[in-house]
């Protein structure tokens, strides 16, 4: 299986704090993978929507990129999902923006598919690209590839989800109710659409179940035990323009943040320009998303 990875922000964010939290060698490893391999080739991204320095504590947001690649391979992000932290609101928004959403390529001078952005300039270009389209700063970005997703979701055991949909993607069945995932089950779980009603949509707020369900086992005292094996593998399959200063920041001031979630979902419908087929979202969609992130971050 190559195609999808799903949103680790949270859960991320979740495990750092637990490093940070312990200190000594485990502070001393997290240092030593963000800087040496998860920045390793990606250039420290400067939002061009932002007016001045974000100081501690002001509302941020966060992309993050689910890539369908091996190592070493460009691929094109399957996922992508903007999540924006406000600590003072006590709350954090989170948008899914389907793949094949057109729009302008930044920096490529072309309207395609969203998820082509990945493959044209890697986590720069998707930033821009995503930037254009929702009209909010970008301030930190963050891609994980499919190996990773499903080494993670076994590190912890396996995550809890609601499933509200019967159905089967290859030899996978899912049934309607509480059911338990490992990595390769929830992979699976998160990539069906054909079968789902709402296509992309569906498929969305599947991904979000398995965000959700992975940052419980992530803040779980057994998960935290776990760590030099995260950031093993985060090291490998995790990368991002946070440096350690951003992680500290992350852990002093945004942890308030993650108290409450809002949800909120891109509507569209799809049509066919020139024998390919497009998620479209009209302006007036577009314009309600990024009101309610502006909102939201105060900007």
């Amino acid at each position: 299986m190559k195609k999808l990875m799903l949103l680790l922000v949270i859960p991320f964010l979740v495990v750092v704090i637990g490093v940070v939290g312990m200190g000594g060698y485990l502070y001393y490893s997290l240092q030593r993978t963000v800087s040496a391999e998860m920045q390793e080739g990606l250039e420290r991204y400067q939002s061009p929507h932002r007016y001045g320095e974000v100081q501690d504590g002001d509302p941020l947001s966060i992309l993050f990129i689910g890539v369908d690649a091996e190592d070493g391979e460009a691929g094109r992000s399957d996922t992508m999902i903007v999540v924006t932290l406000n600590p003072d609101k006590g709350s954090y928004y989170m948008v899914s923006i389907p793949r094949d959403t057109r729009t302008d390529i930044v920096g490529h001078g072309t309207v395609d598919k969203l998820n082509h952005a990945y493959a044209f300039g890697r986590e720069e270009m998707t930033a821009a690209s995503v930037e254009h389209f929702l009209d909010i700063p970008i301030d930190h970005v963050l891609s994980v590839n499919m190996t990773g997703f499903q080494e993670m979701i076994d590190l912890v055991g396996g995550v809890t989800v609601q499933n509200e949909l019967d159905f089967q993607y290859n030899e996978h069945v899912f049934r309607t109710g509480e059911m338990h995932l490992d990595g390769e089950q929830a992979l699976a779980y998160t990539r069906m659409r054909s079968e789902d009603p709402r296509g992309d949509l569906g498929r969305n707020d599947r991904q979000q179940l398995v965000i959700q369900g992975l940052l419980q086992e992530a803040a779980s005292i057994q998960s935290i035990t776990k760590i030099p094996g995260f950031l093993d593998i985060a090291g490998d399959h995790i990368r991002t323009n946070m440096d350690m200063g951003d992680v500290t920041t992350l852990f002093q001031h945004y942890r308030p943040a993650l108290d409450t979630k809002e949800q909120l979902a891109i509507e569209g419908t799809g049509d066919t320009i020139e024998g390919v087929w497009y998620f479209i979202v009209d302006e007036a969609e577009q314009e309600r998303i990024s009101s309610e992130l502006k909102r939201h971050m105060e900007l």
